[in-house]
């Protein structure tokens, strides 16, 4: 009985070992997995936080806009020299411009860069001079804050917002691809008429002006009908058009939207380099 458990005792102890040492290569790879993770994190903060200075200074901002490569594995993309989504983001950034009349103070700013082609010994040690980047998509976002202020130009205004008109269906295009040059918007706020404090609600379009936003107005309410006699004042004061200059890139505006709290302006431009404004 003693020499046949002896005999049985090492063919038990072989499955123990390939046990451990399996157990041993699976911890082994997925230590080496989390640092090459980290590893391709940490690189592409790096090129992200090269991007952001050089953005800061031509898009002219006072802190640096936040930015994010896309796509893993980062260093993938850094080895091809290609970078197929970068995002740029920046908010509450004032733009005034007294020659061209621009005085907004806080637009949101976004640009998508689809593959920027640059290398990544030049990426990491902050030289763009040779950069490219195949298309820009870039906007603004003008929100109630500047449009309530440049109404009070006019006639005075409290609480203004922004909001799609859903009334309005949306027409069917002829070409579903092509930008949207007008659209539905809906203004509420409240103005004040003799000391007297009056709701307002109006309806019209916004479209697109020579790189601008137009805003026309058709129709507005008042909570008090006896005012009636105000609206085409009310109408012309909220006849606004808002003109950003420009957008990142020098990319041309070709369309806007309505977006709940504000106006979007967007457009896109090929070919052009990571230095350029």
């Amino acid at each position: 009985m003693t020499a046949g458990f002896s005999g049985q005792s090492p063919a038990r102890a072989r499955p123990r070992r390939k046990s451990r040492r399996g157990k041993f290569l699976v911890i082994t790879v997925i230590v080496l997995g989390v640092l090459l993770v980290a590893a391709d994190f940490a690189l592409a903060a790096a090129g992200e936080y090269q991007i952001a200075q050089r953005m800061r200074e031509k898009l002219q901002l006072d802190e640096d806009p936040s930015v994010r490569i896309n796509g893993f594995p980062f260093i993938l993309q850094a080895l091809r020299g290609d970078y197929q989504h970068v995002e740029i983001r920046a908010y509450g950034v004032p733009i005034k411009d007294e020659q061209q009349g621009v005085d907004l103070r806080d637009l949101d700013i976004e640009a998508d860069l689809l593959h920027t082609r640059v290398e990544l010994s030049d990426l990491l040690a902050g030289n763009v001079s040779k950069a490219t980047i195949d298309t820009v998509k870039g906007s603004v976002r003008i929100k109630a804050l500047d449009l309530n202020r440049l109404a009070n130009q006019v006639t005075p205004f409290d609480k203004l917002s922004i909001e799609p008109d859903n009334r309005v269906a949306t027409p069917v295009p002829a070409n579903p691809k092509a930008p949207k040059t007008t659209a539905a918007v809906k203004l509420s706020g409240e103005t004040n008429v003799a000391g007297k404090v009056v709701t307002l609600t109006a309806y019209g379009q916004i479209a697109l002006v020579s790189g601008a936003i137009q805003i026309n107005i058709d129709d507005i309410e008042l909570n008090d009908a006896s005012l009636k006699q105000i609206v085409p004042q009310l109408r012309q004061a909220l006849a606004i058009k808002i003109d950003p200059g420009t957008l990142p890139f020098n990319a041309t505006p070709t369309a806007v939207e309505v977006e709940s709290g504000s106006f979007k302006l967007s457009g896109e431009i090929a070919d052009v380099p990571l230095s350029q404004r």
